[in-house]
């Protein structure tokens, strides 16, 4: 069985590493031999993650160099397990001794310490921190590739800043072509202002925004998937809410499917250029647990940054009396356009493990000469 630190059973992922220790990494085992692979591959990824907006971001600003250890040799994939590591290099523990019998609201400080009996590394957030999102960037950044073999495309970006939200209908080349354009990963950019400006302000008063995040999978072929209980969605649904700080998954539709009747819910099939396609997408692509070969469509709702500079309740667990405390330190208003690019490696990363389980994709992708 595996650990809670690996996902996956054919593209296994399995990720190590803390916010303020030596360094995140991520190894990869089963992804086919044959990928064109290189660290620029990895690094363009990892690049996307922290937007070029000092307003919007924590002061933490890591460069996130990858050094791609094993698995690649003349510039291909081998089979073998794939390693990969980004150093943490300005890390400002200072801050987190004055609290550490402090849990901050919102946090797993508390849970984390009564699991692991206080030896658990609460510097940053420790193990618990949206830091340990470079691994998932880094392996997305394999599977994505991997995943452009077959023609599939995966795509993020924020529909939401707080109250702030995008409404207007945009193709997947306006997304794909527009979406890094905005320091909060919106494709829409009148609306992208308005949520930097949301941002901006909620700063300001020392507290902090949530949001949501769309994500679109394009060319999956129908019949992917591996029901009852490794359902297409179940896993992709399992390893969002694996991301920090998000607390709600849906799917097409979603929760508005519940105010529908079946008759406005349900798609109906066609024939369009010799290929079955439904005239809606309500189902989000995803049918009984299987691909449906329609666009796959997720959405992600994402808390409020949890470490704010408003005063706040707790209790001191040194005392176990009732306290107040100041978050203070180096944190994001907002986490919602860092994590669009972990979003988007989420759901490619199970794409990749399901296509490959499904004979999709094979063990070697064309046998070297």
């Amino acid at each position: 069985m595996l650990a809670g630190n690996s996902i996956g059973k054919e593209f296994t992922v399995t990720s190590f590493g803390e916010s303020h220790g030596k360094c995140v990494g991520v190894v990869i085992d089963g992804c086919p031999a044959g990928v064109p692979l290189s660290e620029k591959d990895i690094q363009t990824e990892l690049d996307r993650r922290i937007p070029p907006q000092p307003k919007i971001v924590s002061g933490r600003i890591e460069k996130d160099i990858v050094k791609l250890l094993s698995g690649v040799f003349n510039g291909f994939t081998t089979g073998a397990p794939i390693s990969m590591t980004v150093e943490n290099k300005e890390a400002d523990s200072s801050d987190y001794e004055a609290i550490k019998d402090l849990p901050r609201p919102a946090h797993a400080d508390y849970p984390a310490r009564i699991k692991y009996g206080g030896f658990n590394d609460y510097r940053g957030g420790g193990r618990f921190s949206g830091r340990v999102t470079v691994a998932l960037i880094m392996a997305g950044a394999v599977a994505k590739k991997l995943l452009s073999t077959f023609n599939v495309d995966v795509l993020a970006y924020t529909k939401a800043i707080g109250k702030v939200k995008m409404d207007k209908s945009l193709s997947p080349e306006e997304i794909r072509k527009l979406r890094y354009k905005a320091a909060v990963r919106c494709p829409d950019l009148t609306c992208a202002e308005a949520m930097e400006k949301a941002i901006v302000n909620a700063r300001k008063e020392g507290d902090s925004l949530g949001g949501i995040i769309e994500c679109i999978a394009l060319n999956v072929p129908a019949g992917v998937g591996e029901p009852l209980f490794d359902a297409l969605d179940a896993d992709i649904a399992k390893m969002l809410l694996a991301v920090p700080a998000v607390k709600g998954v849906e799917f097409g539709a979603g929760f508005a499917a519940a105010e529908l009747k079946g008759s406005e819910n349900n798609d109906a099939y066609l024939m369009k250029n010799g290929k079955i396609v439904t005239r809606t997408n309500n189902a989000g692509g995803i049918l009984g647990g299987l691909s449906s070969g329609m666009p796959i469509i997720v959405r992600v709702a994402v808390k409020p940054t949890s470490s704010i500079a408003k005063e706040q309740r707790t209790v001191n667990l040194a005392k176990m009396k009732d306290t107040t405390m100041k978050v203070t330190g180096r944190h994001d208003p907002c986490v919602v356009p860092k994590a669009v690019p972990v979003v988007e490696s989420a759901v490619a990363i199970i794409l990749a493990d399901h296509m490959i389980r499904a004979g999709v994709i094979p063990k070697v992708l064309k046998e070297r000469k």
